[in-house]
């Protein structure tokens, strides 16, 4: 009776083993936090498009592929990871004043790409290579078509990707023991025993 549910099991392990595999080897990401403040994430967007935080805003203009939705939170996650990219995923580089968290769930949608290392986060990380800070934001709760990356939640630290680490670690020999599991029980393998 139990054999289903743990071949079940073996697949969804199966499943995430090749979902971990897809993405780049120890990518993150900073995303805007959830509960942020829009006057909080507002302030810390002007700081990652302006000259001192140096992010490449270019794809959140009006003309960019990650202008839509546009949206406060869309365009300051956009900014926060392209500034963390840059700054080599350093410690303290994914705060902004408490308004961004780390993800490892790559939070691309449709054609709007974020870069997950310093050499796909555009132009160099000079001062004043930014375009500057998106204006025309849609007001809270507008339509947007439905375009919009996924809710990430709020960890609010970093500890969550530690343990998501510490997860994915275990998958390979779980699934390993799954397949020598299957091997065992399957109906040829009972009969060659």
């Amino acid at each position: 009776m139990r054999r289903p549910a743990l071949r079940l099991w073996c697949l969804a392990a199966a499943a995430a083993v090749v979902a971990l595999a897809a993405r780049p080897a120890g990518a993150a990401w900073c995303i805007a936090r959830s509960g942020a403040t829009e006057k909080a994430l507002q302030t810390a967007l002007d700081y990652a498009c302006g000259p001192a935080g140096g992010a490449d805003c270019a794809p959140i203009q009006a003309s960019g592929l990650c202008y839509l939705p546009n949206t406060l939170p869309a365009h300051a996650s956009y900014a926060f990871n392209s500034f963390f990219q840059r700054a080599r995923a350093a410690p303290g580089a994914c705060d902004f004043a408490g308004t961004a968290t780390t993800t490892l769930t790559d939070p691309s949608y449709g054609s709007c790409t974020y870069p997950a290392s310093p050499s796909t986060a555009g132009q160099s990380g000079s001062p004043g290579s930014s375009t500057g800070t998106p204006t025309s934001l849609s007001p809270p709760g507008s339509d947007n078509g439905g375009l919009s990356p996924p809710d990430l939640g709020s960890a609010g630290d970093d500890s969550g990707v530690e343990s998501r680490t510490a997860a994915a670690s275990f998958l390979p020999p779980a699934l390993s023991l799954c397949l020598v599991y299957l091997l065992l029980h399957t109906p040829a393998a009972v009969a060659m025993v």
